[in-house]
């Protein structure tokens, strides 16, 4: 990938971590990196949901399905991607564990179920976009999505750094906060 940097600076704030250091991408890294990075900017994930705009449970399963995703990128590029780095130094492995355990995870742990639950009490003759947009909770949800949403950006703009590649999240237009 041409243009790519040795060395990358990583600033990543997380709900419970902050992870600030550097990454020097091996080759496997930099794959594993733009494989993550195209399955995040093109997702929900980092597109904003307006409040018009889609069903919060697809919202959540496509968070959820990054799990799938990352761990298939993580078998397949073995553990040239989980190499020990220097002191300070990250590697892709580990950040990628941490977007799924500290980004996505405590949205998924806290919403999942609550939305499964008034999903239950959808009477037979309300659609389920009604329904969902009835739910006392969902302007919660969405404000929560759009906070792990700011954080998977921010995850995708370092991986398409270590790339060197530019940001094709500027292809989207920017949200309404």
């Amino acid at each position: 990938m041409a243009q790519a940097p040795k060395n990358v600076e990583v600033r990543l704030k997380l709900p419970m971590l902050e992870i600030a250091g550097s990454w020097e991408p091996n080759d496997a890294e930099r794959r594993a990196a733009w494989e993550l990075y195209v399955e995040l900017i093109t997702r929900v994930s980092v597109v904003p949901l307006r409040e018009d705009e889609g069903l919060l449970r697809e919202a959540l399963t496509s968070l959820y399905s990054l799990f799938g995703t990352t761990r298939e990128i993580l078998r397949r590029h073995g553990p040239q991607i989980a190499e020990p780095k220097r002191n300070g130094e990250y590697n892709f492995g580990y950040l990628a564990v941490a977007m799924l355990n500290y980004g996505v995870r405590p949205l998924l742990a806290a919403w999942h179920p609550a939305l499964e639950d008034w999903e239950s009490r959808r009477p037979a003759d309300r659609s389920l976009r009604d329904h969902e947009r009835a739910w006392p909770q969902s302007a919660q949800l969405r404000t929560a999505l759009n906070d792990t949403r700011r954080i998977l950006a921010a995850y995708a703009d370092l991986l398409a750094t270590a790339c060197g590649v530019p940001n094709l999240l500027g292809a989207y237009p920017n949200p309404r906060s």
